[in-house]
């Protein structure tokens, strides 16, 4: 028997990651199986770190697989949800390949949402300074000393929007 609500919800999500998508430089979204899409890949086209035999670098390309389970209105846990695909060397506090922490994921958080809050870690603009509380510790110490570095990427997710207004001389004058 098919869940109607999930469907529904499914359905809302596509439509609404389609949406950011379309207004994002930064953004590529890729539904998988059938409709409504439980799986989807996002590509992050944006700045942010990776830690490598060099030391701690910028790259500008990340990957993540996010899974929305048959259960994911009642119970969501985020380590089942979303996972890093790549790269495999991202360096953040709330980043140990393949786990993201986005703190606690509460049943139906939108797919949009989601997105949004891998972003913000990417681009640093979210980051955790408690290394009692961070996934990755050395990434945390590392993070406290190059404060001001963050944002990396300040490039906004969404596509700013850009109302014109042209006023014709003579158009409208009453002179």
């Amino acid at each position: 028997m098919k869940d109607m609500v999930f469907a529904s919800f499914l359905e809302a999500q596509e439509a609404q990651a389609g949406e950011l998508a379309l207004s994002s430089d930064l953004l590529e979204l890729e539904p998988l199986g059938p409709k409504p899409s439980r799986y989807y890949f996002v590509d992050f086209r944006c700045r942010g770190l990776v830690e490598s035999a060099s030391g701690v670098t910028e790259t500008d390309r990340f990957r993540v697989g996010i899974c929305f389970p048959h259960h994911y209105l009642r119970r969501a846990e985020v380590p089942e949800v979303v996972k890093l695909l790549s790269p495999v060397e991202t360096f953040h506090p709330n980043v140990l390949f393949p786990f993201i922490c986005l703190g606690r994921l509460k049943p139906g958080t939108p797919l949009v949402d989601i997105i949004f809050q891998c972003f913000e870690i990417f681009t640093f603009q979210k980051v955790n300074m408690r290394e009692d509380d961070a996934l990755n510790k050395r990434a945390c110490a590392w993070a406290r000393h190059h404060q001001d570095r963050f944002p990396i990427d300040r490039t906004p997710l969404r596509r700013r929007s850009l109302t014109l207004r042209v006023r014709v001389p003579g158009e409208g004058d009453s002179s």
